[in-house]
């Protein structure tokens, strides 16, 4: 607090209030202040411009959004998969409307022919569909299970590796998936879903489980239930097997490559490649 402005003993007048005496000045800019404007400070009084500037000057945080407190709990990668599911599940319903399609039955939609998995269109060059055909879903109990999956075994996965190990990890997988269907499936078939990336989580957890000498019990009856599933009819087998393994590939080299990006990426990259050669090569025999 100070007493006296510039002229010591003098009375000066409020700056706000130029009727008022005061002999009290603000400790930041030392102007004078009556007790109207005097705004209590941690040493003496402010004057109300100062407090608003200091106000100003505060950083104040962020509001944090649904969305942001959902990818803190559940994983950034893991996440971002489901919204990309659920964002183009909803695309495929729309453009399914015009073809008697609606909220359950999605599939009449015109992006299930140009992006779901047909070996025979692989064959003949379309190559994209072996990764596209995992975000697609045929209807909405197909889509709610596969995300409450890759919530339930990715959140853990994803803490562990990193977002953009694990969405490495996935979409390694998801691709295997594919391959193996283009491999040994009919040629006129035609297969879609996330299930091929989410059997690659399991084979990935068990590889981690068993990487820190953790227990694998838990993990079984989960392994059991999925392979019972897998055999069910309007179930790929193979997409599932083929992400399995995938999966389980892409862990190992994530884990034993872990002192060098380098080396993971170029792990991962040989995984797709062993997986993706064998398409490319059986498509001119097929020719």
């Amino acid at each position: 607090m100070t007493p006296f402005g510039p002229g010591q003993g003098q009375a000066q007048v409020c700056y706000r209030h130029t009727d008022r005496a005061t002999g009290i000045a603000c400790t930041r800019c030392g102007r004078p202040i009556c007790p109207d404007c005097m705004r209590s400070a941690s040493v003496g009084f402010h004057c109300p411009d100062c407090v608003r500037e200091g106000q100003a000057s505060i950083r104040r945080p962020r509001s944090s959004t649904a969305l942001r407190r959902f990818a803190a709990r559940w994983g950034l990668a893991t996440s971002g998969l489901l919204v990309v599911n659920v964002a183009v599940y909803v695309v495929t319903v729309v453009a399914a409307l015009p073809y008697g399609g609606g909220l359950m039955q999605n599939s009449t939609s015109p992006l299930f022919q140009q992006f779901s998995l047909i070996p025979f269109l692989v064959d003949d060059g379309e190559w994209w569909r072996l990764l596209s055909s995992a975000f697609l879903h045929f209807g909405l109990f197909h889509l709610a299970m596969n995300m409450l999956a890759l919530l339930v075994l990715g959140t853990d996965l994803e803490h562990y590796l990193g977002p953009a190990r694990f969405l490495g990890l996935f979409l390694v997988a998801a691709l295997c998936g594919g391959a193996a269907v283009a491999l040994f499936a009919n040629p006129l078939s035609q297969t879609v879903g996330a299930s091929g990336g989410v059997f690659g989580l399991l084979g990935a957890a068990v590889v981690v489980i068993r990487h820190r000498h953790g227990d694998l019990r838990p993990l079984i009856s989960v392994l059991v239930l999925n392979a019972i599933i897998s055999f069910l009819p309007g179930i790929s087998l193979l997409g599932h097997l083929g992400g399995l393994i995938g999966g389980a590939l892409a862990a190992l080299v994530l884990i034993f490559a872990r002192r060098s990006t380098a080396l993971q990426v170029t792990g991962l990259a040989l995984v797709v490649i062993a997986a993706v050669v064998p398409v490319l090569v059986q498509a001119p025999a097929l020719g």
